[in-house]
């Protein structure tokens, strides 16, 4: 299974040097690029940055109701974790193993 990334240039550059070689950029529109990625059955992960996630927020969702793989990752920008984040590994971690992984602060 392979990696793919949707983000901004600037992490596409962060995750081409971690050794992701399939990096997308969005010109104009994510929307494309999202649905060609998740009919591929090569990739089994794909990392996508938050501000991208906000523009695909309704198709990420019915994605996720019906599709176990590829897991979809988001990570933040060069701006930082955005507020409303909702961790969406742990909780296939929780539907897989059956407890809640949290960290205690």
């Amino acid at each position: 299974m392979k990696l793919a990334a949707l983000c901004d240039k600037d992490i596409a550059v962060g995750l081409r040097l971690a050794g992701i070689k399939e990096t997308y950029v969005p010109k104009d529109d994510s929307a494309k690029i999202w649905k060609e990625l998740s009919e591929r059955d090569d990739i089994g992960i794909i990392f996508i940055t938050e501000q991208i996630v906000e523009d695909l927020q309704r198709e990420l969702k019915d994605f996720r109701l019906q599709n176990n793989i590829p897991i979809i990752l988001e990570i933040p920008d060069k701006s930082g974790r955005r507020k409303d984040y909702v961790d969406f590994i742990s909780h296939l971690i929780k539907k897989a193993v059956g407890i809640e992984i949290s960290k205690e602060k």
